[in-house]
């Protein structure tokens, strides 16, 4: 009974230092294939934190070169109008070459130059276009229905580089040191007829009250519509076009 005690205790003793020689080396290779985790992680890392501050540097720059395109536009787009007002006192006159002489001479006290190069004449092969009137210049898009005008540019296209007769009416803003000078192009590519006349102001001193025997004419007025291109004299890409339909 003794001796089988005293056995059973060796082989207990000679077992343990077994096990523990075994479990040494499944430690160490776990520690050993943990190893370059950490420079993984903080390349990841990196990438990541360079990839927001480029979205942010793009994001920035974006909104700054919107912006200025908003801004050079809306310049454009203002030039734009004011032409367009210009083209409206030009209507205004229906081509007489007086009130145009003198109204190109009013501009140029303000430093602002105006050309008509139209060369539009009567359609003279249609007779009822002859019955309104001939007309040269000008006058013929003012006064006369599209389909009575004879060597006339009536596209929508306003091209001044290659084709100065692609508009009726050209105007020169001028600029500041910080302000570029536009240049406004505008023209009448359609003209519907009407009954209404020129501007001619108060001809009378007063105003005579209608009696029952006159007869009031319906006025009919005429339909222009007009194409309106603005744009920087130094730097043409920046420019606005416009389309108006007139009623006067």
């Amino acid at each position: 009974m003794n001796y089988s005690l005293k056995a059973k205790r060796c082989q207990t003793t000679i077992q343990r230092p077994i096990d523990h020689m075994w479990s040494v080396p499944t430690h160490r290779a776990a520690v050993q294939n943990e190893r370059g985790v950490a420079l993984a992680m903080v390349l990841i890392l990196s990438a990541i934190i360079l990839a927001v501050i480029a979205g942010l540097i793009y994001i920035i720059t974006s909104g700054t070169q919107i912006t200025g395109m908003q801004k050079r536009y809306k310049t454009a787009l203002e030039a734009g109008l004011g032409g367009n007002d210009v083209m409206y006192q030009v209507i205004s006159l229906r081509g007489d070459v007086q009130s145009l002489d003198s109204l190109k001479e009013s501009l140029s006290s303000l430093d602002l130059e105006v050309v008509t190069p139209s060369t539009c004449v009567t359609q003279q092969a249609i007779p009822d276009c002859t019955a309104i009137g001939n007309y040269t210049g000008l006058a013929a898009k003012l006064n006369l229905p599209t389909r009575c005008w004879s060597n006339c540019d009536s596209s929508l296209t306003i091209d001044p580089t290659n084709n100065p007769f692609s508009y009726d009416v050209s105007l020169q803003l001028p600029g500041s040191f910080t302000t570029p000078t536009y240049s406004v192009y505008a023209k009448v590519v359609d003209t519907v007829l009407g009954n209404s006349g020129g501007e001619e102001g108060l001809l009378k001193h007063g105003v005579v009250s209608s009696g029952s025997g006159d007869i009031t004419v319906v006025s009919v007025p005429y339909l222009y519509t007009i194409e309106v291109e603005a744009e920087n004299a130094d730097n043409p890409s920046e420019r606005a076009k416009l389309s108006v339909l007139y009623q006067y």
